[in-house]
């Protein structure tokens, strides 16, 4: 298969050369065993939302993109983009989108880094190629969103250094409080914002009260050991 990306990380100390190249069905059994490591040193598994075999299987059978990094022919990350289901808890309906824009909505999906893989930068690696995979594409969607739990600090650096902004904070999957990011790609160059705040991360009224009127959630940053939000509108 054709690679996408040749780069190379590190690992004990030692330089290892990875590829990264689009993922198939056949890939499936070491997409959950990655998937299966990565639950497994989790501290909590409300930071993530794990995805079923039912799930990566319609990604793979043309509902989506996934990519996946290997080293020494093993898995050691991968990445997914998912054309969602239009329902009740469509996230396009979250941030307030009409009903004529779900279909244009596609969402970042999971993120997984076998955790020995760690600190490569693989995330953010994996987030600028499948993002330029699907530009590539005649693909007609505008709106990338996707879902972070609150104090999920890798997974919510990724989402700003992408530009993704926080549109909504609800309760989703059963009752877990998560951050709704949105980006549009339609926009082109920053709009002028007038007014800025910070608010801590743990001050969920607060968030969805400023969120409810129009502000957006920009990036985080931390003061005294607590993490606050900047908000913009």
């Amino acid at each position: 298969m054709k690679y996408i990306f040749e780069g190379t990380l590190f690992k004990n100390g030692k330089v290892q050369p990875f590829v990264v190249q689009h993922l198939t069905m056949e890939d499936l059994p070491s997409i959950l065993k990655v998937q299966d490591q990565v639950v497994a040193h989790l501290d909590g598994q409300k930071t993530l939302q794990p995805l079923t075999v039912e799930e990566f299987q319609f990604i793979l059978e043309g509902k989506g993109m996934m990519i996946g990094a290997f080293s020494n022919e093993r898995l050691i990350a991968f990445r997914a983009l998912l054309v969602p289901i239009i329902d009740e808890e469509h996230l396009g309906i979250d941030i307030g989108l009409a009903e004529s824009e779900l279909p244009k909505v596609i969402y970042q999906e999971i993120s997984n880094v076998l955790p020995e893989y760690r600190g490569n930068q693989l995330q953010k690696t994996l987030a600028s190629l499948i993002m330029k995979e699907l530009l590539k594409s005649d693909h007609g969607f505008r709106y990338v969103c996707c879902t972070v739990a609150p104090f999920n600090i890798p997974s919510l650096k990724d989402k700003f250094s992408q530009g993704m902004r926080i549109a909504a904070l609800k309760e989703k999957y059963g009752g877990s409080l998560r951050y709704i990011f949105v980006m549009d790609l339609a926009e082109t160059g920053e709009p002028e914002w007038k007014e800025s705040l910070y608010i801590p991360m743990e001050d969920t009224v607060a968030q969805q009260s400023k969120l409810a009127e129009g502000w957006r959630g920009f990036r985080m940053e931390e003061r005294d050991e607590e993490l606050y939000v900047e908000y913009k509108r």
